[in-house]
C-alpha cells in the first residue's frame, strides 16, 4: 500500500511527461498540441522554435522510456535515471556522445550497475548522455526530498479513515433489522422469480 501511495505522490525531479525524442528529428522536443497532420512541438534548446512533427514519424515520450536491467521484470525508468545521474554527477554528465565505449559502460554500470549489457546498446548510452545534457539545460531541477513528506501526508489521512470504521458502535437492533428487510425482499423477488 505504502508503494503505491509513494509512486502516485512521489515528484520526479525532472518533469518528462511533455518531453519527446522524434524520428527523423534531432534533439528533444516539448509537445504543444495535437495537430491535424502531427504534433505541433517546441525544440529544448536556445531558439525553442516551434515545428510540426509530422503523424508519419515516431514520438517517444521521455517518461515511458526504461533502461533493461538483468531482471527481465524490471526496468528503470529515464526519470530515475537522471535523477541518479543527478545525485551523482550534478547537472553535467562526465560523459559525452563522444566519449570512449569503456567511459560510457563504466558511467552506465556506475549509475544503473545491474543494466543488461546486452540489450542495452552502446548508442543508447550515447543518447541517455546527451537527453540528460539537454534536460538538465533547460528543464529545471526540483529536489525530490519534498515528495515523500507529501506521500506520508497522503498515507496520514488513510489511516485516519480507518480509525473512525474501528470505532463504530455495533449497530442497534432497529438498524440491523433495517438492514436485514432491506436486503430481504431482494432475496424473497429472486426466489419468487425462480
Amino acid at each position: 500500500m505504502f508503494f503505491i501511495l509513494h509512486f502516485i505522490f512521489y515528484k520526479m525531479p525532472y518533469e518528462l511527461q511533455e518531453l519527446a525524442a522524434i524520428s527523423g528529428m534531432p534533439g528533444l522536443y516539448r509537445l504543444v498540441r495535437a495537430a491535424r497532420h502531427g504534433v505541433l512541438v517546441e525544440s529544448l534548446d536556445e531558439r525553442a522554435t516551434r515545428t510540426l512533427a509530422p503523424a508519419r514519424n515516431k514520438v517517444s515520450l521521455l517518461s515511458e522510456i526504461s533502461i533493461y536491467t538483468q531482471d527481465p521484470d524490471q526496468t528503470v525508468p529515464l526519470s530515475e535515471v537522471f535523477e541518479r545521474i543527478h545525485q551523482q554527477h550534478g547537472g553535467t554528465s562526465p560523459v559525452t556522445s563522444k566519449s570512449s565505449e569503456a567511459e560510457l559502460t563504466d558511467f552506465m554500470a556506475s549509475v544503473i550497475p545491474d543494466f543488461d549489457r546486452d540489450r542495452v546498446y552502446l548508442s543508447d548510452i550515447k543518447k541517455l548522455t546527451t537527453w540528460f545534457g539537454i534536460v538538465s539545460k533547460h528543464v529545471p531541477y526540483q529536489e525530490a526530498a519534498a515528495a515523500p513528506e507529501a506521500a506520508a501526508e497522503a498515507e496520514a489521512p488513510a489511516s485516519e479513515e480507518v480509525a473512525p470504521k474501528a470505532k463504530r458502535k455495533a449497530p442497534k437492533a432497529d438498524d440491523a433489522a433495517a438492514e436485514s428487510t432491506d436486503t430481504a425482499p431482494a432475496k424473497k423477488s429472486r426466489k419468487s422469480a425462480e
